[in-house]
């Protein structure tokens, strides 16, 4: 009996580490001489490069960047394989490195994120994965393509730092000094939005008021990004508006599109390519996968729903163990996993199941291998 682990973290009290852990000894319990192999994994957003890291066997690369408000501080990605990078805009452009009352998206800058991109470009990177969630920017990518040598004039020639307030100003383009290397490299971007750059769905609307944005700002920022788009329409012969996904990140999917040519990608399934997981399911009987709470959003480009279509493709049973369910879990019925069960074991709150995470997990694991025992032993009767 061969079983494979990948599941994500469960936020704030299991790692996907943990529970490669706690499986492995519930299987062994259950099954004392099956095999074992577990695998963190992520869906692109927080814990992504950990995972992929951990997976591959790479290490992590600190470089001192702009932090979203020009202030200096240092961030680090990984690197893995011979010549792949993955990289998190949050650990250089996140919102959680704005003060609450500093929030203002005309103010910040992605500049940082393009310093990560430089310097992996710098050490001979030419694979790049780049995770854009959890921005506190609403620049369309200008700080992190000026930090790549793009060039942002206004209507005097001078040129632009970067910042969202200056969308508005952009006249003309320049990217005859675009990083040599850029055009050699191959960059895939993840991200689960299919948003547009302008517009009621657009990057300014749907993710601004998050970042600190009023009414007020939220218009100006609009305005200022569709000239952004007219500029980069005339002088780059681009339409940036149109592109699904364009508006993450307060519209760096449209400057990594454009500018680098990036490939827009789900979050779950560049993850599963990075790490190989097709071949780590190779004789696999059954996979087991989870998160914190499985709901309908679940079948969205989270874990469960990657894991369980690879599994599927293969024919290999996957099921999800899970913190708790939520409204609409059942469909993720229809992406390969076979069964649901959740670690709570009786009624508690929710402060109760945290603290006890490790150890309702750990029954869960083993109340879980039993049952598939039960059904071996049925088949085998």
């Amino acid at each position: 009996m061969k079983f494979l682990f990948a599941s994500d973290s469960f936020k704030g009290t299991i790692t996907s580490e943990q529970s490669i852990r706690l499986l492995r000894e519930a299987a062994q319990k259950v099954f004392p001489c099956c095999e074992t192999y577990g695998v963190p994994v992520a869906d692109g957003g927080e814990g992504t490069v950990e995972a992929v890291i951990d997976a591959t066997g790479g290490t992590m690369r600190k470089v001192l960047v702009s932090g979203p408000l020009w202030e200096k501080t240092e961030a680090s990605y990984g690197v893995f394989h011979e010549n792949c990078a993955i990289i998190e805009m949050a650990a250089a452009s996140g919102l959680p490195m704005v003060p609450a009352e500093l929030r203002n998206p005309l103010n910040t800058t992605t500049y940082g994120t393009g310093e990560l991109i430089r310097d992996a470009l710098d050490a001979g990177y030419r694979k790049l994965a780049i995770a854009i969630g959890g921005s506190a920017t609403n620049d369309g990518g200008m700080g992190a393509m000026i930090a790549l040598g793009v060039r942002f004039l206004d209507a005097d020639g001078r040129e632009l730092s970067g910042i969202g307030v200056d969308l508005e100003k952009v006249v003309d383009i320049d990217t005859s000094g675009l990083h040599p290397a850029a055009k050699d490299a191959t960059f895939t971007v993840m991200c689960d939005v299919t948003n547009p750059l302008t517009g009621l769905d657009g990057a300014t609307y749907t993710f601004g008021k998050q970042k600190g944005g009023t009414s007020e700002i939220l218009d100006q920022l609009e305005a200022g990004m569709k000239n952004y788009a007219f500029v980069i329409r005339e002088k780059l012969g681009k339409d940036a508006e149109h592109i699904a996904g364009a508006g993450a990140a307060g519209g760096l999917g449209a400057a990594l599109c454009v500018f680098l040519q990036a490939t827009l990608k789900s979050g779950i399934e560049t993850v599963l390519d990075l790490i190989n997981f097709d071949e780590l399911l190779e004789n696999v009987d059954l996979c087991v996968t989870g998160e914190g709470r499985i709901d309908w959003q679940s079948a969205f480009g989270k874990v469960p729903s990657g894991v369980g279509l690879r599994c599927k493709k293969k024919g290999i049973p996957a099921v999800a163990l899970v913190g708790g369910m939520g409204n609409g879990a059942e469909n993720i019925y229809d992406y390969g996993i076979l069964s649901i069960l959740p670690t709570i074991n009786g009624a508690m709150e929710i402060e109760e199941a945290c603290d006890r995470a490790e150890e309702l997990y750990a029954s869960a694991a083993e109340r879980m291998f039993r049952m598939i025992k039960a059904g071996y032993n049925m088949k085998n009767k």
